[in-house]
């Protein structure tokens, strides 16, 4: 590996001094313009095989492949917001000029995908400038394309499908894939709550401003692919420190009125997974569809669990300007959670468990309308309104993990979200100084109402999620109502052929409240002795600014350097200051977060198309950042024990090394045969963060949920029906919390140490099926990525050990 890695390196810094090292002497040049006013498009994508050659047209519109070989080509050229074309070329003694007249797209805002394309090869792609209805020029940002993803996706599995995008910290809290828990750049992964998750454009997660944690992951077989942008995304969708991470569904194929697909995949421990899809198009209307079905008994005991998921889109074609859509998803499950282990419990047996009583579950229901029209060839809106209706309720043992199950009365929290939101967007191109410049707005409205409910359940060992005393609950009852209202705006100039600058600002008003009660209790002997309704109703409200910049230079048509600037806010979450838990205090007097992110990198191809490469330095500057650190507690069996404080812990900064680089070894050893693929990719990233500030307990300690190095690396190989992928995974050991503590006896702080994962994956298509199967952690390492204060804990949450999948499709 180390030789294959020297390999690499050698290779792509080689490529980048010696681009013509494979000059012929025939070219294919030409222009791409517009249909109906024979305008050029500059910025046009223009895809060439065999070779994987992608070029930019200038402000001309014009392109050029040089130094190429005789023979049989394909071109094929896609441009935001035109139709792709395709064009067949035979290059023999002379050179061919060919131009492309686009015609606009019927109102199709989605990114084009052509088959055959450079992300037939790469599994990662960045977005382009302007791509959909949003602009993402000079931002650091991947794509991940789910069709080229050789893994476990029926599981969801994280690990291999996030493998490309550098800076990630992965939780791992099930076996199951039925949540996702991804944080970027040292921000908390606990259910994504730091990144605005979205399906299809839209929010999914359960309160976007009071409870902004995602339940509902959808499934990796029914997904097209996954945008992800990093902070500079504060701007257009929310401001967040972390970014967008939107869930693109696949389509409904366009020529065939009726398809249908159906997989099952069998696993250890019992796991089972059947995905079935329907898609077609019929006239003006388009549609997809899919039910999932998943269960399983888990790598340790307690730990099953059982998921339902449904999705089903139209859309209509009205004419050549307006299409509508309507979507629903439908999901519920339940988990039985076996509690999380101390640190002598994991080393002793990390398989076992010592909650027998602890439930968790999920109702999900989530629904979308959209319109796109076309103004003209150059302006186009888009208008989605969402909403949702979801419940998600958890009962079982809070107590410390160093202590025994008391079979006392279990503790039930009950979330119940109904939430509305729309966003509507304007984008529009424009002439300026001789080049083509873009100009994006938008007006974001959203209401959201959450209910959360605290109080004693049932002492039995059942799922039963009902409370004792309802009309009076022992811990707490709010309602926690929010606003948000917000416009934004950001423009792409285009100064010069190979300059670009982008900048934004993002006005935005944002009204968090709680109305309810908690429940002041004292204890004596381990009952209670004391009881006392306190009322408790708070409002926050503020208005402020964001404002951004962005520049890109291309040093040649594929190679770019790229920077940018964004500020980022989090408001406070009231739902958090409301639940109890024996493991954790919250500060009453908690204050919103501010900050910004800042990115320098470089991105493209080299080697003509065989090599790519996204390297980036990063700061990140998160002031007033909340965390934990220890308080003591009286106690009534210990008379004082120490507990976990979360509050606003100081200032703090994060910067560090993002690097992505893959190429196609077999393209660069032997030729650019076009049936084999052999792609050898390293993704790493080294990041430091220091609290700057925080009193003499915190200042100075690293910041926690960072690994100082994380790695990456393996291969992925196809050859025509055959597909293979080899996956190692390395995280350094880093701290789980501000106080830099190593252990803690109830496990809930600690260090997380490192660790090394090895997965290998393959699939196989023979006609109208396919074959998949696949080893996660050959090597059965014990491993763990988080410390919980809470569910599914609290303690040490161990990862799952080795495991296979196999699984069979085919699609009629």
């Amino acid at each position: 590996m180390k030789r294959l890695f020297t390999f690499l390196v050698y290779t792509l810094f080689l490529g980048s001094f010696l681009p013509g090292l494979h000059s012929q002497s025939l070219t294919i040049r030409g222009q791409v313009l517009t249909a109906q006013l024979r305008e050029p498009i500059p910025g046009t994508t223009v895809y060439l095989e065999p070779g994987n050659q992608l070029r930019e047209t200038d402000r001309n519109g014009q392109y050029v492949f040089p130094d190429l070989t005789a023979g049989n080509y394909q071109l094929t050229v896609f441009a935001e917001g035109y139709a792709a074309q395709t064009q067949a070329v035979n290059l023999s003694t002379q050179p061919v000029v060919l131009t492309f007249e686009l015609t606009p797209l019927e109102v199709n805002m989605q990114a084009v995908t052509v088959d055959g394309t450079a992300a037939e090869t790469y599994s990662l792609r960045r977005l382009r400038n302007v791509e959909g209805m949003g602009i993402y020029a000079a931002k650091k940002s991947e794509v991940i394309e789910l069709k080229n993803i050789v893994g476990n996706l029926a599981a969801n599995n994280a690990r291999e499908i996030y493998k490309g995008v550098a800076g990630l910290t992965i939780w791992e809290n099930d076996n199951s894939g039925i949540q996702l828990n991804i944080g970027a750049r040292g921000l908390d992964p606990n259910r994504t709550t730091n990144f605005n998750t979205r399906q299809n454009g839209y929010d999914i997660s359960a309160d976007a401003l009071g409870y902004p944690e995602s339940y509902y992951t959808p499934p990796a077989q029914a997904l097209a692919r996954i945008d992800i942008v990093r902070g500079a995304a504060s701007l257009q969708y929310g401001t967040q420190f972390g970014g967008l991470l939107n869930f693109v569904f696949k389509e409904g194929p366009a020529d065939k009125p009726f398809q249908l697909f159906t997989e099952n995949t069998l696993g250890s421990f019992g796991f089972r997974n059947t995905f079935t899809s329907i898609g077609g198009s019929a006239g003006p209307v388009r549609y997809y569809g899919f039910y999932q079905y998943k269960t399983g008994d888990g790598w340790r005991p307690n730990a099953g669990f059982d998921q339902h998921t449904a999705f089903a889109h139209a859309e209509w074609q009205l004419g050549k300007r307006l299409r509508i859509g309507v979507e629903h998803t439908f999901m519920r499950y339940l988990a039985q959670q076996p509690g999380g282990l101390t640190d002598f419990e994991f080393r002793q047996d990390a398989r076992q468990s010592n909650r027998a009583r602890n439930w968790f579950r999920v109702h999900w229901n989530l629904s979308a309308a959209t319109l796109d029209y076309s103004l003209s060839e150059r302006t186009q809106l888009n208008m989605r309104h969402f909403l949702l209706d979801a419940e998600r309720s958890s009962l079982g043992e809070l107590g410390a993990i160093n202590r025994p199950d008391p079979l006392r009365e279990r503790d039930l929290i009950q979330g119940r979200y109904q939430n509305y939101g729309m966003e509507s967007r304007l984008i529009h191109r424009y002439p300026f100084r001789g080049q083509t410049a873009t100009f994006l707005t938008g007006v974001r409205y959203y209401r959201g109402n959450t209910r959360n409910r605290q109080g004693d359940g049932d002492q039995g060992s059942d799922a039963t999620f009902q409370f004792q005393n309802p009309e009076n609950l022992e811990q707490s009852n709010y309602t926690f109502p929010s606003r948000n209202a917000a416009w934004f705006a950001e423009n792409l100039f285009n100064l010069t052929e190979k300059w670009s600058v982008t900048p934004g600002i993002r006005l935005e008003y944002i009204r968090t409240a709680s109305e309810g009660y908690y429940q002041q209790r004292v204890f004596s002997g381990g009952k209670v002795i004391f009881s006392q309704r306190i009322p408790d109703a708070r409002q926050r409200e503020r208005t402020l600014l964001l404002a951004g910049i962005g520049t890109g230079y291309r040093l040649r048509e594929e190679l770019e350097i790229y920077a940018n600037i964004s500020q980022n806010y989090r408001s406070i979450n009231f739902s958090d200051l409301a639940v109890v838990n024996p493991n954790l205090l919250i500060d009453s007097l908690l204050q919103d977060e501010r900050g910004y992110n800042a990115d320098l990198g470089i991105r493209g191809t080299l080697l003509q198309g065989l090599a790519r490469i996204d390297a980036s330095l990063f700061y990140l500057a998160y002031n007033n950042r909340i965390g934990l650190r220890e308080i003591i507690v009286p106690d009534p069996v210990v008379v004082e024990r120490p507990v976990a404080y979360r509050t606003n812990i100081g200032d703090a900064r994060i910067l560090g090394l993002e690097l992505y680089a893959e190429a196609d070894i077999w393209k660069l050893l032997w030729g650019s045969e076009k049936k084999t693929t052999l792609l050898a990719f390293v993704n790493g990233s080294a990041i430091q963060g220091e609290y700057l500030t925080g009193g003499p307990t915190i200042a100075g300690k690293q910041v926690e949920l960072i690994p100082p190095l994380s790695l990456k690396t393996g291969l992925n190989y196809r050859r025509g029906t055959w597909g293979g992928s080899l996956l190692f995974s390395y995280i350094h050991e880093h701290y789980s919390d501000a106080t830099n503590a190593r252990f803690v006896a109830n496990a809930t702080r600690g260090i997380v140490p490192s660790f090394g994962l090895l997965d290998l994956g393959a699939t196989y298509t023979w006609k109208q099926w396919r074959i998949s199967g696949g080893l996660n952690n050959v090597t059965d390492e014990r491993y763990f990525t988080r410390r919980a204060q809470s569910y599914p804990g609290p303690g040490i949450i161990p990862g799952e050990g080795r495991s296979f999948y196999v699984g069979v499709g085919v699609q009629l």
